[in-house]
């Protein structure tokens, strides 16, 4: 992608990955993503703001070149992570006077990961100002957005916000702009709960920061530009703040089908009860719909057989992830069918360790279910709808 202007002065600058389906080899990504890198020209000085992924490094230059930029004096790194830093090096190469302006913690980031050169880096202090010549940017600090060390950069009077992966989607398009606000809201919120979710009560923070500044633009580091910056405010706004919903979401895996009748019926108990499920087979679920549903969910139930005398790989998987992502959810269960016994429960609940959820009586069975089991399982899903009913 050519260079496109924002504003007078203001460019974006970086690449658009079509191809890309795998972040940290572990997100995946259906729609690719970009590497959204800004030049900023003022009257007197210029500042790139991030750069890209290193297997994109060659656009990123021409786009420079493009725009005939000859001279660079700072490369503002909102974030060290490599797909903003890594390109860092080969531009510090090509524009020999530059200074890297970020966060004191982001320069030793730096330093480890890109092997940057310390006299080069300047360090600034949280809300620190840079002028340009008529442009103006301010420094935000927004430690855990989702790194230790990031920073968001505003652009004074301009009243862009440069927000790093705040607010960021992991999309491919040759849009500048959103324009498909169902696909973006998707896009943002499988984003938001992969990456931002672990650290939601830390974003609160940081969204506490910017409550006052008029942003007209949100020019983000992955995915398209907000000119509506509303959409993904409010939207954020839900995520982060708002109480879980009356939502259940039910990750399972069945080996001979036991578990699966079990799922079943639970599923239709609830249904019928006025709640709304959300269920996943995991040997074939994309992981980020798992994720997205797991931010609005109220309780989570987990389906597994016992394998060798403990759950399925696929569903301690599954309560690992959660406990990792973190989400607003009040309860939990577990429900699974055995042969002979073992420590299935013991192994979930010990692996949602990070969730502050009550735990509601788990349904075991052995072998395939009777009428006995499905009075439990009306019991528990008369459990969840009480629970959710609850102030």
């Amino acid at each position: 992608m050519r260079p496109r202007e924002l504003q007078e002065g203001v460019f974006w600058v970086g690449a658009v990955d079509w191809d890309r389906r795998l972040f940290d080899e572990l997100i995946p990504l259906p729609d690719g993503t970009s590497y959204n890198a800004y030049l900023v020209k003022g009257t007197e000085k210029t500042a790139l703001i991030d750069t890209v992924d290193p297997t994109m490094a060659t656009s990123l230059k021409e786009n420079l070149k493009r725009l005939q930029v000859t001279t660079l004096d700072y490369v503002v790194v909102n974030h060290a992570e490599q797909d903003h830093s890594g390109t860092l090096p080969q531009i510090l190469q090509l524009y020999p006077d530059a200074k890297v302006v970020t966060t004191p913690k982001c320069r030793s980031f730096l330093v480890a990961l890109q092997l940057a050169p310390e006299h080069r880096i300047r360090t600034v202090e949280d809300h620190e100002t840079l002028s340009l010549g008529g442009q103006t940017l301010e420094f935000i600090h927004a430690p855990w957005v989702h790194w230790p060390e990031t920073m968001l950069t505003y652009l004074q009077p301009n009243k862009i916000l440069f927000p790093c992966d705040l607010f960021g989607s992991h999309i491919a398009t040759s849009d500048l702009y959103v324009t498909d606000e169902g696909m973006v809201y998707e896009a943002a919120k499988r984003y938001y709960a992969e990456i931002m979710m672990p650290f939601r009560q830390v974003i609160q923070k940081n969204l506490e920061k910017i409550k006052g500044l008029p942003i007209d633009v949100i020019a983000p580091s992955h995915g398209p530009i907000h000119r509506k910056p509303e959409f993904i405010q409010e939207a954020y706004q839900d995520w982060v703040y708002a109480p879980p919903k009356n939502l259940v979401v039910l990750p399972y895996v069945s080996m001979h089908g036991s578990t699966k009748k079990m799922v079943d019926y639970l599923v239709e108990a609830l249904v019928a009860k006025g709640v709304t499920v959300q269920q996943f087979d995991l040997p074939r679920t994309d992981i980020g719909k798992l994720a997205m549903a797991l931010v609005d969910a109220s309780t989570i139930v987990i389906g597994s057989p016992m394998v060798l005398a403990g759950p399925h790989p696929h569903a301690v998987y599954a309560a690992f992830l959660a406990n990792a992502l973190r989400p607003k959810a009040k309860f939990a269960s577990v429900i699974g069918s055995y042969g002979w016994g073992g420590r299935l429960l013991e192994q979930i609940t010990s692996t949602l360790s990070n969730l502050k959820v009550e735990l509601l009586e788990p349904v075991l069975i052995k072998g395939y279910p009777t009428d006995k089991d499905f009075r439990a399982l009306d019991r528990l899903a008369d459990d969840i709808v009480q629970k959710h009913e609850e102030p």
